[in-house]
């Protein structure tokens, strides 16, 4: 326990006011005076000690908890309860463990994700050796020894590595969503430690200082002292918890940042209580309830102060007032007459109190939690979301959210991993204006793809990959030696920053992108192989016309590296005296550098460039260029002064790039698939119609993020605009987002003179204001969706609100910033709001969580983020519900998620199935629920006015004790857990089924007015007619058939007879559990009290059953009143379907006559408005995906990358031009 303690306070235990730290290796006592959080992590919400304070006080932010707590306190009074406490205290304690117990449930899984974290090992620096510990026990200033393909157990400055120049590579996935390499470097003065020369490690006496603990992925500051001498210390020589280390034997690490101080945990945010909205308006209801309880309780006591002044003071020796109320005839008849109504009047009130307290029943919580277990349940279960190549099942990982699974209005999501496989796979090609990739055969015929199409068999090639291609065309061109072809993938295998090494006989490529890769991967299968690389040279196998494979080695002379302005990359090589340009990159910048001898071939691929970008595929233009040596000559010089240049060196590089990039000739493009997971497009393109909109927010660059927005369907090319966003200042995004807005209210204006205004002015103005709130959709509130039937296979129109295309937004990283300072935000979320579709580009874990907060903030909507990274974390857990994804980047987000799966296409069946149900049951739930105890309750009420106001109870005791337990709790559970208007598949092929939800259509304070308003008329009812049979009714022995006992029986009957059928009434979906339920519910009535009311237990009521029910006017009155009553409801139920029918009830409808047809139409939905508008051409293409920072280029000409040992390092070379010019 004290280990546990210690652990917790240490990791809170770091000055909040920290603005530098010292860090001293091999000396943990001076590390332990600034009492640094060690490598600890907590993700859970509770400790052993922490938990029942902390427990009860959420439980208690549950205004029913604490209204019945007040209750009980009352209840304890004998002199103003009527019943015992006992009544109270069980059920309350009851609800109170159950939900305790949940949550520590929940709370244990953290605990044992966080002790597996905790519990991982490595190999760290203690007494002069290095030993084995666990991440838990690493502490801040400890020198760790990592391996390839180990995580980083914490914030480490890089000391040594084994690779030349101290060089490593790690994955950031974890981090920043992105699986290419990136490079750190430790410095000269540290980098000549060796591998084992622990003895120098133990003697290494340094100090760090540099900034306090921060979330800022991409930035770090310090010094380290070693030797007297200062060093700067920046970046390149971190590496941060929850990287992979890779292609690198080993390196060392001295611990800067540990546990919860680390930058991933910084990003990570805390652990939220996450209560739904319908836990919010449950507490809104509840004031509203405990009010109106006041009210009715105050206006008995009121009454019952009038009665006893003029009624009850007369009767004191039948029924004598208590012997401490003045004027008592117990007493001396001291005081006054008021003063004893008045004391009277005041305890009558508290008895009122209590007796009416069941308007809040505490059932209702047990049943919700009841209600929550079952329908996670029901997701754990659902075999539809089982991935079997992983074997994981779908998971709800709390129980305390389903209902709000039917009410997202905003998706946040993650794109790599989470929309996308993260599999890059050369797709097509354009060569010398033919366009390859379409399944043909040897002739280039056409053929038709399917399950039985041959694959093309490239194991001649040993070197081969699993590259898919079917294209049977471009292999012939390539075996007969075509030279565009040839050209083609000469240059794929030479023009890029790839390093390759041999594993196991295999060779293996590491690429700073995966789209380099898969392009290289391509070369290879095609038989143009890069193989090795040195500082001045590129070494290829090339497979010639007769099928040899013949080694060519290229000299290097230079690399014009890749960046994010430039959009391309080129590389000048030279073979047999002959030196070429070759340059691929972004179609559009590509293009503009041309010669005019390629304008007929630029027509044709354009052609071929858009047919890939309408796709969805990452497009790229290749080109080359001869070089004449003294025009090479005379360049170098420019470039050589350039780069020795100390100021404006980018810019001046930059400047003499384009000087060479010029009058190049075309070759052919690539399209590249960035393969998005199974079912993506169709699961958004679902969600998209259902009324949820949605924001991509990635950490990739805005190219990429573009392409995967329209392979996704995200972006459609029917929308009327996509707008960029790319302003580096202040002023530039604002302006931006000015004109953006502008705009679309303009087309918005434009459309909507030619269809519905109103309608346009409700789907895009409205939405678009923050202040709105809610979406205010008419459609989907009065069901404006009419029905046509259709043959099989006739295609179905959108509706007139979706002819209109919305907008679609693209915001990069530097005007994401800007538009979420203060003065921006606002302009941001209203510009957000207008469009169906947003994507960010460049964002931290950070910035993710701010604009989720943003619109949850500032919207009252229901949020909802899903992620499979560790970057992902904190946009999770600000959501309202987080969703993780089981993917390839660890399992951090599902850790931390509240529902977890294995592909986004889960998501449409968890909203508009499970999501969709859950609300639709819990809604009625709620409903009737109100609906049933004020019915009950209020009886007690109208009896009042018949009892002088004394607090007597129409119901006996037992019955009171009993009715929401035994009598009533299974009718409503079974609708809770099993009702649906329309199945799963209905619900997936019609998703404005779920629009509902968005609005809280089916449960608001409307709706409970409406349950009010019918328990008050249906107490009313049961208690008159109650009443009216039995007043004159006579027995057959001439008495009076009225009595306490007659009246409770026959008002309880009718009550549990009305209130079981209406539960009927209101099933839409029966089962065999329905029947046990619903008529098994009526008969134990009738069993329970058969048996209380026997002779056996002598209970006060004995006989009543026996009696009651061997009367006519018992079981006549109960007909007619239970009839009577029903025919209203059924009535108003009747005339709502014929005059406001909504979506499920049509369907349902229309589903009941297509099984009596039992024809072959389809159910199709047909617009009131339809109107055609003419398509917009717009190109969609975006420049190729490059690494999202420069290239591997300066690394590979100053030969710093090249590994010790590797049979491509070249010794005793002349210095190369590569390296010079770089």
């Amino acid at each position: 326990m004290s280990r546990l303690l210690k652990r917790c306070r240490r990791r809170d235990s770091t000055d909040s006011e920290e603005t530098e730290r010292k860090v001293y290796s091999n000396d943990p006592p001076s590390n332990q005076v600034f009492n640094y959080a060690n490598n600890y992590i907590c993700t859970s919400k509770y400790t052993i000690l922490s938990f029942l304070p902390l427990n009860l006080f959420e439980q208690f932010q549950r205004i029913a908890n604490t209204y019945f707590l007040i209750l009980l306190i009352l209840q304890v009074i004998p002199w103003i309860s009527s019943l015992t406490w006992v009544t109270t205290v069980v059920p309350l304690v009851l609800v109170l463990a159950l939900t305790a117990l949940k949550d520590a449930y929940d709370d244990y899984q953290r605990h044992q994700s966080d002790n597996e974290v905790n519990n991982k090992e490595s190999m760290v620096l203690r007494d002069g050796e290095f030993q084995s510990e666990r991440w838990q026990n690493v502490i801040v200033g400890d020198i760790i020894r990592m391996k390839d393909d180990e995580f980083v157990a914490a914030d480490l400055l890089l000391l040594a590595t084994s690779e030349p120049n101290s060089l490593c590579y790690i994955e950031t996935a974890e981090l920043d969503g992105e699986t290419n390499l990136k490079v750190r470097q430790a410095l000269t003065e540290t980098a000549v430690i060796g591998e084992d020369d622990v003895p120098q490690l133990s003697r290494l006496q340094c100090e760090v200082i540099c900034e306090a603990p921060n979330n800022v992925l991409s930035k770090f500051e310090g010094t380290l002292k070693l030797n007297n001498d200062t060093l700067p210390l920046s970046n390149d020589q971190i590496l941060l918890r929850g990287c992979v280390l890779r292609n690198t034997k080993w390196c060392y690490g001295l611990v800067i940042f540990a546990g919860q101080d680390t930058k991933l945990m910084k990003n990570s945010g805390q652990a939220k209580f996450k209560r739904t909205q319908t836990d919010r308006l449950l507490n809104t209801l509840i004031i509203g309830i405990v009010v109106f309880l006041l009210l009715i309780t105050l206006a008995c006591a009121i009454a019952c102060g009038v009665w006893e002044t003029l009624t009850g003071d007369d009767f004191q020796v039948y029924l004598p007032w208590e012997s401490f109320v003045p004027h008592t005839i117990l007493g001396t008849k001291a005081g006054s007459k008021a003063a004893g109504s008045t004391v009277i009047s005041l305890l009558t009130f508290f008895s009122y109190l209590i007796l009416f307290n069941t308007l809040v029943p505490i059932s209702l919580y047990v049943s919700v939690e009841f209600l929550r277990q079952i329908q996670s349940l029901w997701i754990n279960w659902d075999a539809k979301m089982y991935y079997e190549p992983k074997d994981t099942a779908a998971k709800a990982r709390t129980t305390a959210l389903n209902e709000e699974l039917g009410q997202i209005e905003y998706i946040f999501s993650d794109k790599t991993g989470t929309l996308t496989q993260n599999i890059m796979t050369f797709n097509k090609c354009s060569i010398g204006g033919r366009s390859f990739g379409d399944p043909a055969d040897w002739e280039g015929n056409p053929i038709q793809l399917d399950d039985n199409t041959p694959k093309h068999d490239f194991s001649k090639n040993k070197w081969c990959d699993k590259l898919v291609w079917y294209d049977k065309m471009l292999v012939r061109c390539i075996e007969e030696g075509d030279d565009s072809c040839m050209q083609f993938f000469k240059l794929l295998s030479l023009c890029h920053t790839v390093m390759a090494e041999t594993k196991n006989g295999k060779l293996v490529y590491q690429a700073q992108s995966p789209d380099e890769e898969a392009l290289v991967g391509a070369a290879r299968n095609f038989g143009f192989v890069f193989k090795s690389r040195s500082p001045s040279t590129v070494t290829i196998d090339v497979v010639d016309k007769d099928g040899e494979i013949k080694e060519e080695v290229y000299k290097l002379l230079c690399i014009l590296d890749f960046n994010n302005v430039r959009k391309r990359m080129s590389v000048i090589v030279e073979k047999d005296g002959k030196i070429q340009l070759l340059c691929k990159g972004a179609d559009t910048t590509v293009n503009a550098r041309l010669s005019k001898d390629s304008a007929d071939l630029l027509t044709k691929t354009s052609v071929h460039l858009n047919e890939y970008a309408n796709e969805g595929l990452r497009t790229l233009a290749l080109a080359h260029k001869e070089l004449n040596r003294q025009v090479y000559e005379e360049w170098k010089e420019k470039h050589y002064q350039a780069s020795i240049s100390l100021t404006d060196r980018e810019q001046k590089l930059h400047d003499v790039y384009e000087l060479i990039e010029v009058e190049m000739t075309l070759i052919g493009a690539t399209a590249i698939e960035d393969k998005l997971q199974d079912g993506v497009p169709d699961a958004i393109a679902n969600l998209a119609n259902a009324g949820i909109k949605i924001w991509v927010l990635t950490g990739d660059k805005q190219e990429t993020a573009i392409n995967i927005g329209y392979s996704s369907k995200l972006l459609t090319s029917e929308m009327e605009e996509v707008f960029v966003i790319s302003g580096e200042t202040h002023e530039d995004v604002k302006q931006q987002l000015t004109d953006a807005r502008d705009q679309m209210k303009e087309l918005t204006k434009q459309f909507s003179m030619h269809t519905d205004g109103a309608a346009m002015e409700r789907v895009y103005t409205t939405s678009s204001s923050p202040e709105s709130g809610q979406v205010a959709d008419t459609d989907m509130r009065s069901g404006l969706v009419s029905f046509q039937e259709h043959n099989a296979g006739e295609e179905s129109h959108p509706t007139g609100e979706e002819s209109f295309g919305g907008f679609g937004i693209v915001i990069n990283g530097h005007s994401l910033v800007e538009g979420l300072s203060e003065s921006l935000e606002m302009l941001l979320l209203e510009v957000g709001c207008m469009c169906k579709a947003v994507i960010c580009c460049r964002v931290t874990p950070l910035q993710k969580a701010q604009v989720v907060d943003l619109v949850k903030n500032h919207k009252s909507s229901i949020t909802l983020a899903i992620g499979d990274g560790a970057n992902d974390v904190s946009m999770i857990k600000t959501a309202h519900i987080g969703v993780g994804i089981s993917g390839q980047e660890g399992m951090q987000a599902v850790l931390s998620s509240d529902f977890s799966f294995a592909q986004f296409r889960f998501l449409e069946r968890l909203l508009l199935v499970h999501g969709r149900w859950s609300y639709l049951r819990m809604c009625k739930f709620l409903g009737y629920f109100f609906y049933k105890n004020f019915s009950f309750t209020l009886t007690h009420f109208w009896f009042a006015w018949f009892i002088g106001f004394s607090a007597q109870t129409v119901f006996d005791a037992a019955f009171i004790a009993i009715y929401n337990v035994v009598y009533t709790s299974a009718p409503i559970v079974m609708l809770g857990v099993f009702d649906q208007d329309v199945n799963d598949e209905y619900s997936l092929e019609f998703p404005k089924l779920y629009t509902p939800g968005l609005t809280a259509m089916f449960f608001n304070k409307k709706i409970f007015a409406l349950s009010l308003l019918e328990g008050i008329l249906t107490s009313c009812g049961i208690f008159f007619f109650s009443y009216g049979c039995l007043i004159d009714g006579i027995e057959h022995d001439g008495k009076d058939m009225v009595s306490l006992e007659t009246l409770s029986f026959m008002s309880s009957s009718i009550l549990i007879a009305v209130v079981t059928l209406r539960c009927a009434l209101d099933t839409n979906y029966w089962t065999p559990f329905s029947h046990v339920f619903i008529w098994g519910s009526l008969a134990i009535f009738y069993i329970v009290h058969g048996i209380l009311y026997s002779d056996v237990f002598g209970y006060e009521y004995v006989g009543s059953l026996r009696h009651m029910g061997g009367t006519a006017v018992y079981w006549l009155g109960l007909l007619l009143c239970v009839v009577g009553i029903l025919v209203i409801v059924v009535s108003i139920k009747l005339a709502r379907l014929l005059l406001n029918s909504n979506l499920s009830d049509k369907l349902r409808h229309k589903a009941s006559i297509q099984r009596a047809k039992a024809g072959g139409k389809a159910l199709t939905l047909r617009p009131k408005t339809s109107i055609r508008r003419e398509f917009r051409t717009q190109s969609i293409r975006s420049g190729y995906a490059f690494a999202h920072e420069e290239g591997f280029g300066e690394l590979i000409t100053s030969g710093r990358y090249i590994r010790r040992g590797d049979n491509a390092q070249v010794t005793n070379q002349e210095p190369n031009a590569a390296a010079v010019n770089a």
